[in-house]
């Protein structure tokens, strides 16, 4: 795959495929576009032309090893819009899954004028306390595979998760809020997936998150966790198809 480099001081491994209007596709923790979002990336793929970046420090995107700063999601925000201006990249959807729904969202509130949509699953601007044990519960982190190991270059499992948990409790501490501070600026339609299930994303936030959102719409997924593309995949294809013909 093809490497970039950025403005914000990244080189970023991405994907390109199909032609057409730009699709930015946008990973999660702990991932990359092929693991986490292949199947949506093929299927986008035969309609635009999709881009995938690969987050820095994931994957084979530099710098190494993957930090936590307290603004990591506006790094990574920051970093699209860097990875747009290096492609060439005027106007675009954006489709973020997980985390990287929190960082389309965010990328979309920054320079509005970029995007002519926003779908997003897995993310609902925000995090409460409830989710502080389920965040302590990830050490020790004897649960990150040695394929991710590998794919991501961690050499200290535990070290790697407890930054992000530093990270993540002082954005509790700090109110919680994520993409949510920027959901006023977003100008472009939206479409929000949530699973029912999802543990990490209750629906109260996902409300909170589009009331805030000038056009948008929010599916909460019947039968669904965290992972609505590989949960309700038809159900997925159907709901982002229709949002983009009604967009378009």
């Amino acid at each position: 795959m093809p490497k970039v480099s950025i403005s914000t001081g990244a080189r970023l491994d991405y994907e390109e495929s199909g032609s057409g209007t730009p699709i930015l596709v946008i990973h999660g923790f702990l991932g990359t576009p092929r693991t986490h979002l292949g199947p949506v990336i093929d299927w986008a793929s035969a309609n635009a032309h999709v881009f995938a970046p690969t987050l820095r420090g994931y994957g084979k995107s530099v710098p190494k090893p993957r930090d936590f700063p307290a603004d990591f999601y506006e790094r990574d925000a920051r970093d699209v819009l860097a990875f747009m201006d290096a492609l060439g990249i005027q106007q675009a959807h954006i489709w973020g899954y997980s985390d990287g729904g929190e960082v389309a969202l965010m990328a979309a509130g920054m320079q509005p004028e970029r995007f002519l949509s926003a779908v997003t699953w897995g993310a609902c601007g925000m995090v409460g306390e409830e989710l502080r044990p389920i965040a302590q519960g990830l050490l020790p982190a004897s649960w990150v595979t040695p394929e991710d190991k590998a794919l991501h270059h961690i050499d200290d499992a535990d070290q790697f998760i407890l930054q992000w948990l530093d990270a993540f409790n002082q954005l509790l501490d700090a109110g919680g809020e994520v993409s949510i501070k920027y959901a006023a600026h977003i100008t472009c339609p939206v479409l929000l997936m949530l699973g029912e299930q999802d543990q990490l994303n209750p629906e109260r936030y996902g409300r909170q998150l589009a009331n805030r959102i000038p056009h948008v719409r929010l599916h909460m997924i019947a039968n669904c966790g965290h992972t609505v593309h590989a949960d309700q995949w038809e159900q997925f294809q159907q709901l982002v198809g229709t949002f983009l013909q009604r967009k378009d």
